[in-house]
């Protein structure tokens, strides 16, 4: 039990440094630069996930010896994908199924302030899916 609880302290670490960058490049591409928040999502994501990528291999999950790393990463691609995919539906129905018809929110909160809001929400779901199934499919049992 120790253990896990180590390991989930080290993987919030890390996901805390690559939710940094992914929201960074989220919010800064989507408010400063002007990219539509699914492509800038999309950028941030991938990128903070090749970044979780090295870094989980090397401080968080031990590797499954029987899995070669051209396996381990191509089963960390297609999690990744359904991570991105999961990203992806969380911010559009954040932006575009409840903040678009709400008249009430869009008096309280700004358009940028709401891609911020829901790059949050989606980040934090998919930290526990990222959590969860890496554990299964790429930790050594």
């Amino acid at each position: 039990m120790k253990n896990l609880i180590n390991q989930i302290l080290k993987f919030g670490v890390v996901g805390f440094f690559c939710f940094l960058i992914d929201f960074g490049l989220t919010t800064g591409l989507a408010n400063i630069v002007g990219v539509h928040y699914s492509i800038s999502k999309f950028i941030g994501f991938v990128v903070s996930a090749i970044v979780n990528y090295i870094l989980s291999i090397k401080f968080v999950f031990t590797q499954k010896k029987k899995m070669d790393q051209k396996k381990e990463f191509t089963v960390f691609l297609i999690l990744s994908a359904i991570g991105l995919v999961i990203n992806e539906i969380v911010m559009f129905v954040c932006i575009d199924g409840i903040y678009a018809h709400s008249l009430a929110l869009k008096d309280m909160i700004s358009d940028k302030l709401m891609v911020s809001i829901a790059a949050i929400i989606a980040t934090g779901i998919v930290m526990v899916y990222n959590f969860i199934s890496r554990k299964l499919f790429l930790e050594r049992k």
